[in-house]
């Protein structure tokens, strides 16, 4: 299993990456987790362009994606989306790891 990134969250970023003028060759998308939130973990997405020998690589639909071995324990298997619909719009995070996720999504415990 790996970290998976759906075709519509893959062009949410490169629209991004665009938009940023951000050089699509070295910019990497880093997912990753961190304490805090209202379950215990936080969702981490950043654009960079550094990546460490000990990061989990993937490329999804055209985009290098970098995970930390500490986050990658936490979301092997998660498929990220992006939706855009009345109620908001936003990248959606579908951790199986995840024992309960707070109301908006953001946030997990495992």
């Amino acid at each position: 299993m790996a970290i998976t990134l759906t075709e519509t969250a893959a062009r949410e970023i490169n629209t991004i990456i665009e938009q940023q003028k951000l050089d699509s060759e070295k910019t990497r998308l880093r997912v990753g987790v961190k304490g805090g939130g209202c379950s215990g973990f936080s969702y981490l997405l950043d654009l960079t362009e550094q990546e460490k020998e000990t990061d989990e690589l993937f490329e999804l639909h055209g985009i290098k994606v970098v995970c930390d071995p500490k986050s990658y324990l936490y979301l092997n298997g998660t498929t990220i989306d992006f939706k855009d619909e009345i109620m908001g719009r936003g990248f959606v995070f579908n951790n199986p790891n995840a024992n309960t996720t707070c109301g908006c999504g953001s946030s997990f415990s495992a």
